[in-house]
């Protein structure tokens, strides 16, 4: 819940924010040597899915205010003009004889200034009553995007963050294999060892380096899916700042959490979901009630037959009253209507236990990974501490001639495996760490 608090906090200083967001980016600064909550921070601000979901904020709002506007006073103006082209003739009976006479002029105009008031709707009673659910949905919606953002920035920071250390790893590899390729060489130029020992040190140097490479062009790509993935211009240099001993100490997790669906925001958005149709539900029964308004007008009615005079003279009139509208029989539509609200409801309790099993199956596949890749993580950490020890007694025995020169080959291998073993197992800890806070809802803005 404190987590939750916090993202709408953060949210609320966003949209606070939003006119001046667009000149915000424009203006935006460069990350230079940029932390993950710096990442964060910059992505709330400028990722285009968060900008959208606080308009749809403002849009929603705008359609709140527009649905119960209709509880206020709605004035309307009229005026029409009229002119006769043939005058209806009424016939006139006086003392037994009939005359016929033209009624009315041949130019007529009518004004016309009324005011209606709602008193009793059925459409606003459920606009009324839907509001405080429809803002929930907007909200939501709104974490639920700060939420996949974290998510996914975090994942693509560590990601980077891995790379960058595989290629400290293959560099230090290609120094170390350049070296002994020297030195193989310089044995068999003194006729010491045969060309095989070079030979193998070429073709190690040279898968070396060619894994270095393709390390930097996966780098470049990460690197741009990060500036898309927070809204950073793709021009702009973008550089990161790590930690190792930091990241290695938020790997672990409280496996003890007990899951909360509340926490979910898939979860809430369902319960939300079904408060409405509870409410469209009673919306179709209030259909049976009358509706109730009042109104009152003014009017000016223009009469001559001579259309440059006719606005000379004016003969005024008012009414004041109200209007009742009593549905009696419209068929069996609200009868129909309010079955299959009633029958929506029922889906969305069939939505919401599917919904529970989706994330409990959700959190167990995340809890399972990432205990395996915890265990797999430490194994690799013990694993690195080995081959080093490994290698260097094999280096100190092939330096004295001791070991043969595939020996340190394969101690040297086996370093470098362990090495990039335990980066890949450490993101794949942090990425797990992730989905498992995920799955419990209880994703934070400081990771």
């Amino acid at each position: 819940m404190k987590n939750r608090k916090e993202i709408f906090v953060y949210i609320g200083l966003i949209a606070l924010l939003l006119p001046g967001l667009a000149q915000a980016q424009v203006n935006s600064p460069t990350l230079q040597n940029a932390t993950l909550p710096q990442l964060v921070e910059y992505a709330l601000k400028n990722k285009p899915e968060i900008k959208q979901a606080l308009i749809d904020e403002e849009i929603g709002e705008r359609d709140i205010n527009s649905a119960l506007s209709g509880w206020l006073p709605q004035i309307t103006a009229n005026a029409d003009l009229n002119h006769t082209l043939k005058q209806q003739v009424s016939p006139l009976t006086i003392g037994g004889e009939t005359s016929y006479i033209s009624m009315g002029s041949k130019n007529s105009s009518n004004i016309t200034l009324q005011a209606d008031q709602k008193i009793l709707d059925a459409g606003l009673i459920q606009a009324s009553k839907s509001v405080k659910y429809y803002r929930q949905q907007y909200d939501l919606n709104t974490e639920k995007q700060v939420i996949n953002t974290i998510v996914g920035v975090s994942k693509a920071y560590y990601d980077i963050l891995t790379s960058q250390e595989q290629l400290k790893i293959v560099s230090e590899n290609i120094n170390r294999l350049e070296k002994q390729f020297q030195d193989a060489k310089a044995q068999y130029e003194v006729g010491l060892v045969d060309k095989t020992d070079f030979q193998r040190a070429q073709i190690s140097l040279s898968n070396s380096k060619a894994d270095l490479r393709r390390t930097e062009e996966l780098l470049k790509y990460k690197y741009a899916y990060l500036k898309a993935l927070i809204g950073y211009d793709a021009d702009k240099d973008l550089s990161l700042s790590f930690n190792g001993q930091e990241m290695e100490q938020n790997v672990l997790l409280d496996t003890t959490d007990i899951l909360n669906y509340q926490n979910r925001v898939e979860f809430r958005e369902l319960q939300t979901q079904k408060q409405l149709q509870q409410i469209n539900t009673n919306y179709n029964k209030l259909q049976f009630l009358p509706s109730l308004s009042g109104f009152v007008n003014y009017s000016w009615a223009f009469n001559n037959n001579d259309f440059g005079n006719l606005y000379d003279q004016s003969y005024p009139g008012s009414i004041v009253g109200l209007r009742l509208s009593i549905p009696i029989f419209q068929g069996t539509k609200r009868i129909q209507e309010i079955k299959k609200s009633q029958l929506l409801e029922e889906r969305i309790d069939l939505d919401l236990i599917n919904t529970k099993n989706q994330i409990n199956s959700q959190y167990e596949q995340a809890m399972a990974s990432y205990k395996a890749n915890l265990n797999d993580w430490r194994t690799a950490k013990e694993n690195v501490e080995i081959s080093e020890e490994v290698y260097n007694t094999i280096k100190l025995q092939y330096d004295e001639g001791i070991k043969a020169y595939l020996d340190l080959m394969t101690s040297e291998t086996d370093l470098r495996t362990a090495q990039l073993n335990y980066l890949n197992t450490l993101y794949s800890l942090l990425s797990a760490k992730l989905d498992v806070q995920q799955a419990l809802g209880t994703i934070s803005l400081n990771q």
